[in-house]
């Protein structure tokens, strides 16, 4: 009597946890022979035919073209040893016995039993529509695939040196969440922070003796706890310009000569910020992994990057894209100000979505920031100083400054990180391009 065997979705690899039926290279009733692909799907990375790892009678299919699957769901079923289908009472296995295919596929064996198996259920009608699928199951075996979907996941493990092998999953079926890698990453952090043993009195003097131990605490630990966290779940990337500053310098030079309000440099690098972030709202957004979704802000609240006696603070400028360049300057006189005293508060220090960082004060050009999380872009500012530049087909003694964009990369791509950069510097380089946006 023919067995009909389920073939799932495989796992393909990097991580990927679903792909998208493209096009069914066997119809129902078909004889397909063993690792003959049997359908094309597109994943992230690439389109793929996948081989069935069973040779038989096709039964039935799971998916109409254009339906996206997550790895783990079923594909097919194959009658295996009916030269045609057999009926509809035939009972379906999971594919851990008969004859089988002699290449690995992720989640199938190569002919040894299975890992587990599932209960039978009856064979139902041939399906031809999409049908609902549940979340991949994983199968706790540490000889086999780990029990593992998120890619998320997969990366933070790879990121901290962590085997998940070693884990035990407290998800359905041992499932491999990613509160399971944070609890064994802080476990391994606490291991390797806990005080060594004290030595024995007659023990000599350790050549190269550690001078001394810093704790990790108060805005210092906060600071370290966020670029950490930032650097293991942002993909960054960096572009960067030079730009004439020139007129720039010169207009904030004859605005404050006509008398009011000062206006800083600071505040004039902030408005053609929120004029940008207009134009290119990608950046002003940030990523919900858990739901797979870019979340896009309305309001602009600008952080700066300040260094204090207490360290580096970044206080939030709130709702930027509304205020004039005295508004904004008058903003960050005061919450400047507050960080020199350690008066700034919870609510000064909270909600940015996009932070300007003026290294330049520093006297440096450059630099690759880390994005403050969960914001999604930084603006870098290095300093502006006189330097040769051909300016209307001369060379010229002119002001200039580098510019970086330190953005994320599931956000946008490079055009439009270098779209907004270029529209910054032509801002800087024709302070006169930032009136068409007030």
């Amino acid at each position: 009597m023919a067995q009909v065997l389920e073939f799932k979705l495989p796992d393909l690899g990097e991580g990927l946890t679903e792909a998208e039926i493209v096009r069914w290279l066997v119809a129902v009733g078909d004889v397909v022979a063993i690792d003959q692909p049997v359908v094309e799907v597109e994943t992230a990375k690439a389109m793929v035919e996948v081989p069935c790892p069973y040779g038989g009678v096709v039964t039935a299919r799971y998916g109409e073209e254009g339906t996206e699957l997550p790895v783990g769901a079923p594909l097919l079923t194959v009658a295996v040893g009916a030269s045609e289908p057999p009926p509809e009472s035939a009972p379906v296995a999971d594919g851990g016995s008969g004859e089988t295919s002699g290449n690995v596929l992720v989640g199938y064996g190569t002919g040894a039993p299975a890992a587990r198996r599932r209960r039978v259920r009856p064979a139902t009608a041939v399906v031809t529509a999409p049908v609902a699928v549940a979340e991949a199951e994983a199968v706790p075996d540490r000889a086999g695939p780990v029990p593992v979907i998120s890619p998320l996941v997969r990366r933070l493990a790879r990121q901290n040196g962590l085997d998940l092998r070693a884990l035990d999953g407290s998800g359905r079926d041992g499932l491999i969440l990613r509160c399971d890698v944070e609890l064994a990453i802080e476990r391994m952090e606490q291991a390797v922070q806990a005080p060594p043993a004290p030595a024995p009195t007659t023990a000599p003097a350790a050549t190269g003796a550690v001078t001394e131990r810093v704790p990790l605490r108060g805005v210092r630990g906060a600071v370290a706890d966020k670029l950490s966290r930032s650097r293991r779940e942002i993909p960054e990337a960096t572009c960067w310009v030079d730009a004439d500053a020139t007129e720039l310098m010169a207009a904030r030079t004859a605005a404050n000569a006509a008398g009011g309000p000062k206006i800083s440099l600071i505040a004039l690098l902030a408005r053609i910020c929120t004029a940008a972030l207009a134009r290119f709202p990608e950046l002003n957004s940030t990523v919900d992994m858990e739901a797979r979704e870019i979340v896009r802000l309305r309001d602009v609240h600008l952080g700066f990057a300040a260094q204090t006696e207490r360290g580096l603070v970044v206080p939030v400028v709130r709702d930027a894209q509304d205020r004039s360049a005295e508004s904004l300057s008058a903003e960050f006189a005061r919450l400047t100000e507050a960080g020199r005293t350690g008066t700034l508060t919870p609510g000064d220090l909270t909600g940015g979505t996009f932070t300007l960082n003026n290294y330049g004060v520093f006297g440096v050009d450059g630099s690759t920031p880390i994005i403050n999380h969960p914001e999604a872009a930084m603006l870098g500012i290095g300093r502006i100083v006189a330097k040769p530049w051909v300016h209307d087909g001369e060379l010229a003694i002119r002001q200039v400054v580098q510019l970086s964009l330190t953005f994320d990369h599931r956000v946008c791509d490079g055009g439009t990180a270098g779209g907004f950069l270029r529209y910054v510097a032509d801002c800087v380089e024709q302070p006169a391009v930032l009136l068409r946006t007030l």
